[in-house]
């Protein structure tokens, strides 16, 4: 489950939405999208990594975009009731040349419990996402307002991975442990999907075939492993981690993972061989850095984070060489940017923001051209 930190930003939703909109240019859109903007304030001059940005959705809580293998969809989870979307459900559309503001793209999950993480298998024409719906049709509980003010995100047991096709035919549960199973993608070699398990007693990364089979565990210390992406060629690992290392810290995340939950606001990217082997710690900024991706050449790394800002906000993207240099500020949104992903063929990022909300908590499907 990698979209953990919207909630988080509801103070900075309210106090400053449209924070850096002075900065930002309109531009016209020509080049045949039927669902682009027509001058739309959505590119910040500084954004010199991005051309031809587009606004793919204009409400409700939308994010973590995926590409199929043939670039032409997107399949993204949604929370919203124009949608029929009480909490998050797994759409897809062709990206192209569907208008998502004013038509509801295609259902592809149950339509029951919370869902998360989908992502397209071989062939475009099956995906694979994990859902609570085979324990409660009803969205499971949100966590209440804690007393000490902590965030945190609940890690619910009744997750577990499945396929289906395109039409939302559940083909095959690829989880049934007990216990929380999701966040899973799938290499671009196509033969293998990385995921996060409770099943030892402890949040860790695996790895299985597409078919469920030969599962690996692949991580091995104390804390938070999860929102893995392969590399390009399908070699390596990036992903987030909260690894507590006082007594304090130790004490804390067990006694909330007892109880369901994990406090996500202290989390740096490491990065390892797809066999789990070779792991290092690649960020040391502080804050949350988290949703990391790779660049089409391999050597780099776009992720998100707030370790600029001591208040938690705004998040931007970020590039980072593969060997911890050459930090790079990307996107300059005042609230909150995120979940970016590269095209297949490495000409277009996917991005999730708060930027052109009118001020409101909405959460929007970005595309642009990526320049580097």
């Amino acid at each position: 489950m990698k979209k953990i930190f919207l909630s988080l930003l509801v103070p900075a939703l309210v106090l400053s939405a449209c924070g850096e909109s002075a900065n930002s240019e309109s531009s016209e859109n020509s080049d045949g999208y039927s669902g682009a903007t027509k001058k739309s304030e959505v590119h910040y001059k500084e954004e010199t990594h991005f051309k031809n940005i587009h606004q793919l959705t204009a409400g409700g809580d939308i994010a973590e975009a995926y590409w199929s293998f043939d670039d032409s969809k997107l399949v993204f989870q949604a929370k919203y009731d124009k949608w029929g979307a009480e909490c998050d459900q797994i759409f897809f559309a062709d990206w192209y040349s569907e208008d998502l503001k004013e038509t509801t793209p295609r259902l592809v999950s149950t339509g029951k419990g919370r869902t998360t993480c989908s992502y397209f298998l071989p062939g475009d024409t099956t995906i694979v996402y994990a859902s609570t719906h085979l324990v409660n049709d009803a969205c499971p509980p949100v966590p209440e307002k804690r007393e000490d003010g902590k965030y945190v995100w609940p890690i619910y047991p009744s997750f577990d991975i499945f396929t289906a096709d395109l039409d939302g035919n559940i083909i095959n549960q690829l989880t049934d442990f007990e216990g929380y199973d999701a966040e899973a993608t799938v290499s671009p070699k196509g033969d293998k999907i990385v995921f996060t398990s409770l099943r030892t007693g402890d949040l860790e990364l695996f790895t299985m075939n597409i078919d469920g089979s030969e599962v690996k565990q692949i991580t091995f210390e104390l804390g938070y492993d999860g929102g893995a992406f392969f590399s390009p060629d399908g070699s390596q690992l990036i992903f987030r981690s909260s690894r507590p290392k006082t007594e304090e810290d130790i004490a804390e995340y067990k006694e909330l993972l007892s109880q369901g939950m994990v406090t996500p606001t202290d989390m740096e990217l490491y990065i390892c061989n797809a066999d789990g082997s070779d792991l290092r710690q690649l960020t040391d900024l502080g804050g949350a850095n988290w949703a990391p991706f790779f660049h089409p050449s391999g050597n780099k790394i776009l992720f998100s984070s707030n370790h600029e800002n001591e208040k938690g906000y705004p998040f931007n993207l970020f590039l980072i060489n593969t060997d911890g240099t050459g930090l790079e500020k990307v996107s300059h949104d005042g609230v909150f940017d995120s979940f970016p992903v590269f095209s297949n063929n490495g000409k277009f990022v996917a991005f999730s923001s708060n930027r052109n909300n009118g001020g409101t908590h909405e959460t929007n499907l970005f595309v642009a051209e990526w320049v580097d």
